[in-house]
């Protein structure tokens, strides 16, 4: 987190949240419920505290006990008629 608590992008205020991660980890992206970080309530902008985010690559290294997995609808930007 920023000292000021505000978002290093915008300048927005940034308020402490429990979120759904998306976490980028040697190439990939797991997605990680309940994590607790400070959010930019104007650009969204998440950041973590250090114990937050050793945890979190702590989980992505031990990515492949996780048994849950999510669909989602993925669009290509070029195919899709405005």
């Amino acid at each position: 987190m920023t000292t000021r608590g505000l978002c290093e992008f915008c300048n927005g205020k940034i308020e402490q949240r429990v979120i759904q991660a998306d976490f980028h980890f040697k190439g990939q992206v797991i997605y990680i419920d309940h994590v607790p970080a400070w959010v930019c309530a104007k650009c969204g902008e998440q950041y973590f505290d250090a114990p937050v985010y050793k945890r979190l690559e702590e989980i992505a290294k031990r990515r492949r006990l996780i048994h849950k997995t999510i669909c989602f609808p993925l669009a290509e930007y070029e195919s899709v008629p405005a």
